[in-house]
């Protein structure tokens, strides 16, 4: 172990003055009063010693701990002591442990994340393709007898090559939005007109389902500040999902409110509805409650996480309310044109 310079030149200065004061002492008239004062110095440096063992002793406690932290260990934290300077060190190398263990929490779940999507990505493309591969495979051998299966066949081939294209554009929009390569285009859109146009697209769905559409939207306009495509994209990912899961309850809902700093969005329908366990993970990617049901209705489980990430993107939040064979209502906010944040809502969901 190297021997402390600073620590030895103490020890140096400490031996000299105590041999000035025996010097002092034995020859001098005024022994007395220079012996006095040469005891203060060397009670000063004496302090000065212990002072610098002490923080020595810290600065050593605080390594190891930085140590245990580097190793893992990020429930280590370093107790303060009365020096102000080390004090301040200390909190901020505790704000860096806590910090460090958040991100290996984060780190922890973004893996078991990452293994989830992967197993739920490659099940959803292998699904369409070996149905694809199997229909041409029977078309290859004239399994089909006659001109009308063989037109059935390929209109599934058809759906299902459709479905997987989908599901593929989403995945790589998902991607680009987690490394923020989709540039916005912020400007001040009319919420309840956009909304508008939403809705007709959906209009011919809606009566092949015989669902009854209730419509809440404002006359005058309300100004958002907001990317126009990203605001139509979330509302055709939550009708789209409305209609595939509540259209048993032949009711779609749609309606725009006004808060302090806001406009609120609501999307509703009285289908089954999400059990409360699910409901903290709905906007969760490939995150499905029903994974047969999502299946039979060609739903990807991407498009409430990209509606999520649209809406957060845009300074929004978004949020479910979920009573069971009642009401399923998806709520967002998208802040008003001139506000730069969202007012805090209550109850938010993911």
């Amino acid at each position: 172990m190297n021997r402390d310079k600073s620590m030895l030149l103490i020890i140096v200065q400490l031996l000299l003055l105590a041999a000035l004061f025996m010097v002092e002492w034995t020859n001098q008239p005024q022994g007395m009063l220079r012996g006095v004062l040469f005891s203060m110095l060397i009670f000063v440096t004496g302090s000065l010693l212990f002072i610098r063992i002490q923080l020595r002793s810290k600065l050593r406690s605080v390594g190891l701990a930085l140590k245990r932290a580097v190793q893992g260990n990020a429930n280590t934290r370093i107790l303060t002591n009365d020096n102000p300077i080390v004090e301040e060190v200390i909190f901020s190398i505790n704000e860096l442990i806590e910090h460090i263990a958040k991100v290996q929490v984060q780190s922890v779940r973004s893996e078991a994340a990452r293994k989830s999507l992967l197993t739920n990505i490659s099940h959803d493309i292998r699904t369409p393709l070996t149905s694809i591969i199997g229909y041409v495979d029977a078309l290859k051998d004239n399994i089909p007898a006659s001109p009308e299966e063989r037109e059935q066949f390929v209109q599934v081939i058809s759906n299902k090559a459709v479905a997987l294209k989908e599901l593929i554009d989403e995945i790589f929009h998902l991607a680009k939005l987690d490394a923020d390569e989709i540039p916005l285009k912020v400007e001040s859109v009319d919420a309840a007109e956009l909304a508008r146009e939403a809705v007709i697209s959906f209009l011919p769905e809606l009566d092949q389902h015989k669902i009854e559409l209730r419509v809440g939207l404002p006359e005058e306009k309300c100004m958002v500040l907001v990317d126009r495509l990203s605001l139509l994209r979330i509302l055709n990912n939550l009708i789209k999902n409305a209609i595939q899961y509540g259209k048993e309850g032949k009711v779609l809902g749609i309606e725009l409110m006004q808060t302090s700093h806001s406009y609120q969005f609501s999307i509703w329908d009285k289908g089954a509805g999400i059990a409360e366990q699910d409901v903290m993970n709905i906007f969760d990617r490939m995150y499905r409650a029903d994974r047969s049901r999502s299946t039979l209705n060609g739903s990807s489980g991407l498009g409430l996480a990209i509606s999520k990430a649209l809406v957060e993107k845009n300074g929004g939040a978004i949020w479910l309310e979920s009573e069971p064979g009642i009401r399923t209502t998806f709520n967002f906010t998208i802040p008003k044109a001139g506000i730069t944040s969202h007012s805090n809502i209550p109850n938010q969901v993911g």
